[in-house]
């Protein structure tokens, strides 16, 4: 099987050259079966390796594959090489996985729009830079992953061009990540160079951890708060999270892959992948967590006061992003992991039934203009109902076991209480805001014009096949991480043990890292009360969690008319969070007016009086000669001859001079 990890994302890429240097000839239903097939026959490749790796033992669950020689400086060598193993054949199956149900559901989707070829060409490309980003096997080629599905991004975001706000969401995403990518590169630089000095010119994945000790910690946390930049562009955190809402301006299978399984779920595979670095940077794990914590927190409160049903889901995927990033800085990268997963299933989901809403309303996205569509698009209601569940943790559904996971390796890790009591907040939160989609959406009457009620109608099977398969995994996604205070023994951790070892994180802080909270453990019986402190944390995360699914039911079910008096008596508060804290505003007026200023400055000054200045000067000067010289040629035979003969006898003049 070593010798097929190339196929993994050579097929993809196999389809968009297809459909893009021969797909003009093709009708759609062929570019269509060429494009979904081909991420199809990824998924087939990877489930085929990773039933192989299920008969093998842990420790060898590893294929390497060189290509070959890509480059070669001096002592410096990289390749075009791929490397699968228990983490990478996960993110293969999710990315090509959740990849193929969303390409099949975009052929209904996209049947009608004059961009069908094109969109499944983006869309094929997007699949096989992330499935590079994934599977290569040193830095530089997880970069060249890590700046396609940027690139990918800005062409789908912006798809429908003619559009402003999708060309101008386009580029912000693409200025954004650049931002981000700036921070990734010196990280890679200040790495390479290091172990080049220590005779290590390598940026494999294998070598790199082989030769991290050779790494200090205080070197250590510069590279990977470096990286840690990159990934805050990638996978919207604070500060670079801005783009990301921006995204829904693209084609809602878009939103939905890049929400669910591609790009923003680069910046956590990341962090696991370079594990071995970031467990020598205590510092930067804390930093991770902490910036993790506010962007889910922060992103949750927006959230539960937007009306466009699209933009909901977005500041969701920002915030359980802050989720993840949570996991992987308490150093529980599986459990990190292990929620990028089952947030694949149930945020891919969300996104297709958002699309799937939108096409039985003609398009329309504000949720104050829908309402009533239970009866008339079942599938739809209860495949989102199930996404609902699992995203709000409520317990047997994915969400619940990989969410709870964080809260608890949050806290004990940190010694925290406040670490869990904020995540579990935002938990509450996440519930209520998307119950309150789901009401607004589903439940009351019909709030919609007349003439779009008459044409409100169930998607085609090729749209909702795929949601009754994501709804079985967001139900049953979670159950490879049943806990052992559950009775479970946690399958996915032992599944990923072999890639981050049973390493914890050094101290952050005086105290280090206690197993348990003094608010829940006592002086004897450590497991006893670690088992205890657990099931009381997670049974007060099930409480906020259900607290919240009841006070949407309760404004937007029980008492619609609560949500306007809320509003009226909190109208300063609403504003400010509907309009999401101003902080486009404030981005606006701190860097983008004053680097526009600075690049009218730089054209005006430097670029017109000073480059140009320079240039048309000469021009003038030699102009100028020019001008006089071409006096002396006045076309006279008299006037040359007497300019002959005065030179002469100048020179005449001159010689006898010398010799007097």
């Amino acid at each position: 099987m070593a010798d097929l990890i190339w196929l993994i994302p050579a097929f993809p890429a196999i389809g968009f050259l297809i459909n893009g240097l021969l797909g003009i000839r093709f009708p759609k239903t062929l570019t269509a079966w060429v494009a979904c097939l081909s991420v199809i026959a990824s998924f087939a490749v990877s489930a085929t390796i990773f039933i192989q790796f299920l008969q093998m033992a842990p420790e060898s669950r590893v294929f390497e594959k060189t290509v070959f020689d890509w480059i070669v400086s001096g002592d410096f060598k990289t390749t075009i090489g791929f490397r699968i193993d228990a983490l990478s054949i996960i993110m293969c199956l999710v990315v090509s996985g959740v990849g193929s149900l969303i390409h099949i559901y975009s052929v209904g989707y996209m049947h009608d729009d004059p961009g069908f070829r094109r969109f499944f060409c983006y869309l094929n490309l997007f699949v096989f830079m992330m499935l590079t980003l994934v599977t290569g096997d040193n830095v530089l080629l997880m970069f060249v992953g890590w700046e396609g599905v940027g690139l990918c991004s800005y062409l789908l975001i912006g798809f429908w061009y003619e559009k402003d706000s999708a060309s101008n969401a386009g580029k912000k995403a693409f200025i954004v990540n650049r931002i981000g990518d700036f921070g990734f590169l010196l990280g890679v630089f200040t790495l390479v160079g290091y172990l080049g000095s220590q005779g290590v010119w390598t940026l494999k994945f294998s070598e790199l951890q082989a030769n991290a000790h050779l790494i200090g910690p205080g070197l250590a946390t510069v590279i990977t708060l470096l990286f840690f930049v990159g990934a805050t562009g990638k996978s919207a955190q604070i500060p670079l999270y801005v783009w990301l809402p921006d995204a829904m301006e693209g084609p809602t299978p878009v939103s939905s892959l890049i929400h669910a399984a591609t790009m923003v779920t680069a910046g956590v595979y990341m962090i696991a992948r370079l594990n071995f670095l970031y467990v020598l940077a205590p510092t930067t794990l804390l930093v991770v967590t902490i910036v993790g914590l506010a962007t889910a927190f922060f992103a949750a409160t927006i959230g539960t006061a937007q009306y466009d049903i699209k933009r909901v889901l977005a500041y969701s995927t920002v915030s359980q992003l802050g989720y993840m990033f949570v996991g992987v800085g308490a150093g529980a990268y599986a459990a990190g992991i292990f929620h990028l997963m089952t947030h694949a299933f149930f945020k891919g989901l969300l996104f297709l039934a958002a699309g799937s809403v939108m096409h039985a309303m003609s398009g329309e996205l504000d949720m104050r203009k829908m309402g009533g569509l239970r009866k008339k698009t079942p599938i739809t209601y209860w495949t989102t109902l199930l996404a609902c569940l699992a995203i709000a943790g409520v317990p047997g559904f994915s969400g619940f076991f990989s969410k709870d996971e964080i809260l608890w390796m949050a806290f004990s890790r940190y010694n925290s209480f406040w670490f869990w009591a904020v995540g579990a907040l935002t938990a509450g939160m996440t519930a209520f805001y998307m119950f309150r989609m789901f009401f607004s959406t589903f439940h009351g009457e019909c709030r919609a014009d007349e003439e779009v009620k008459h044409h409100i109608h169930e998607s085609p099977k090729v749209m909702t096949v795929p949601l009754m398969v994501l709804a079985v995994l967001s139900v049953i996604g979670g159950y490879v991480g049943v806990p052992h205070l559950l009775g479970g023994s946690n399958q996915i951790e032992k599944w990923l043990e072999p890639v981050f070892g049973h390493h914890a994180p050094a101290a952050a802080h005086a105290g280090g890292f206690n197993i348990i909270s003094t608010a829940f453990a006592s002086s004897g019986g450590a497991a006893g009360a670690e088992s205890s402190a657990e099931m009381q944390l997670m049974i007060g995360a099930i409480i906020i969690g259900l607290l919240g699914i009841f006070i949407a039911w309760l404004f937007y079910v029980k008492n619609p008319n609560l949500p306007k008096k809320f509003v009226e008596k909190f109208h300063g508060l609403f504003t400010l969070v509907h309009n999401k804290y101003f902080v486009d505003e404030l981005y606006d007026f701190l860097f983008i007016r004053n680097l526009l200023r600075l690049g009218r400055f730089c054209k005006d000054f430097f670029d017109e009086m000073i480059i140009d200045g320079i240039v048309n000067g000469m021009a003038s000067l030699l102009a100028g000669i020019g001008g006089i010289i071409r006096r002396v040629q006045t076309g006279m035979v008299q006037g040359y001859a007497f300019a002959v003969i005065l030179g002469a006898i100048v020179v005449i003049g001159y010689l006898i001079s010398r010799i007097l």
